[in-house]
Formats: C-alpha cells, structure tokens, sequence
C-alpha cells in the first residue's frame, strides 16, 4: 500500500543540554544545525516565530542540511498574537516577504501558534484561513493551526479546516487540547510529554504506539485511539506525509525520541498501514 513519508524530528538546534549528549562534545556550535540535519529529517524553527529573518539566512539553512531533509517554520507572533485574527494581514505580508523561498524544497509546513487565551470564533477563524496564501514565490504552502484552548475542539472548527485545506496540529499535551481530526493532504503532531529520564524521552512501548499511529497517517487513516473533535466526518484515504516532532517537556532526550521514532517507521514496516 502506498504511503506518505513519515518524519520525526526536533524543535530547533541550539540547546546546550544538547552538547555531549546529542551533539558530540567538540562540535563547533556553528556546525550544529549541518550536524542535526544529518541525524533528524526535519527540524521546527522556533526563531522565526519571535523575529524576522533574511534571505541569506534562509539559504544557509538550506545549504547545511541535505537533500530530502524539510525545515517547518513557525508564524511569526506578530501574525497570531492578537484579540482578532482577520487583522493580520500586514503582518502576514511581512513574514512572507522576508525571503523564506530561498529555503526551495526545504519549505515544510508553516505553523500559525495561537495563543492559549485565544477562543474560537468561527468568523475570525474563517477570515484569518482567507488570509493565508496556498503558494509564495512558485512554492506550494502547507499550513498548520496550532490552537490552544479547549473551545477549538468542536466539529466547526474541523470543518473551517479542513475546507481551506490546513492541518489541524495535534499536540500531545498535559494541558492544550488533543485535536486529532485530519483535515489536510499532511499531518503535523508535537509530542510534548517526555521525560529525560528516559533514554529515548518515552518508553519503547510507547514510542512502537506512536509508530503505528504515524503509519496509520501516512497511510490515509486515523489512529483509533486518539480524541477527534468532528469523529462523525471520515476523511479521504489517501497517503499523507507526516510530521511529528519531539518538543516541550523531555527536551534534553528530544533528538533520541525523534531518531528512535524514524527507526521504528522506516523500511518495509512503513507500509504496513491499518
């Protein structure tokens, strides 16, 4: 059976922590991201969510990591950190005009992270999704909506999604709302209850649950064990790429969680899709 492509990966690169534990202890820092790149297939940029980037900047991402690997960005907080969401078009045209194209085939999705006060209000959603383009510069867009409070778990906000085509991110959470409609041709997950006492951020029996569910995504399904807010709505089965990132709590084992998860995913158990 067909499937999408399946990777894990981390939430940006530059975590002392990290140094002698993941990265090796006399790796230069400006050679992390090339270093990170090689171990993980893709990596969310938290940076471009609290400020601005360049164009030089983007292509020195892009040219430190490898074929195939894929960069998600955050929104910036200027987009999404507002009482009214249709305001943002300014800060829109901003963000897409400070070069990310230079990133290519790298561009992965792009996450618009609302803030835990923001309520769902199904006009402003509506015209916020109207504001984002589905392509910048002759690159195809992907667009995630990382939402935070509980009120977004109803079956109109998964419809408001899904009809624009964005994914609705599923974030394993102690707190945040666990969404796991899918309302998009991929699905973005954060998994965010790890432990670094753990080798690997999660047990392996977890880790081999988190794998199937990933393969279950990947080959046009949804896993049978995680909340839906729309459960009555099944969507098109079609092969899915899927993104899930290790990040939050656990964050010192995060790299080890994502490789121990594209271990499991990768070769001929990939397709075996439920």
């Amino acid at each position: 059976m067909q499937t999408g492509t399946i990777r894990a990966g981390i939430g940006g690169w530059t975590f002392a922590p990290w140094e002698g534990t993941f990265y090796p202890a006399d790796l230069p820092k400006k050679r992390q991201l090339e270093y990170a790149a090689r171990q993980l297939a893709t990596i969310e940029v938290n940076g471009t969510y609290y400020r601005g980037q360049t164009p030089a900047t983007f292509a020195k991402w892009a040219a430190e990591a490898p074929p195939g690997f894929v960069f998600a960005l955050k929104g910036n907080r200027f987009v999404t950190n507002r009482k009214v969401l249709a305001e943002a078009a300014d800060s829109l045209d901003k963000f897409f005009a400070q070069g990310l194209e230079a990133l290519g085939d790298k561009l992965g999705p792009i996450v618009w992270q609302f803030a835990p006060t923001k309520r769902f209000e199904p006009d402003d959603v509506a015209r916020f999704l109207d504001l984002l383009p589905q392509a910048h510069a002759g690159l195809a867009l992907r667009h995630v909506l990382e939402v935070r409070h509980a009120s977004f778990a109803v079956p109109e906000f998964v419809a408001l999604a899904r009809r624009r085509g964005a994914a609705i991110c599923y974030a394993h959470h102690h707190v945040y709302p666990e969404i796991a409609d899918v309302t998009a041709d991929f699905v973005y997950a954060r998994l965010q209850q790890g432990d670094d006492a753990l080798p690997a951020a999660y047990p392996p029996a977890a880790l081999d649950a988190w794998a199937g569910r990933a393969r279950s995504w990947a080959g046009g399904g949804q896993p049978d064990d995680l909340p839906r807010a729309d459960p009555g709505t099944v969507p098109e089965r079609r092969p899915r790429d899927v993104f899930v990132y290790f990040i939050h709590e656990g964050k010192l084992r995060a790299p080890q969680a994502a490789r121990a998860l594209q271990q499991r995913v990768a070769g001929p158990a990939a397709a075996d899709t439920p």
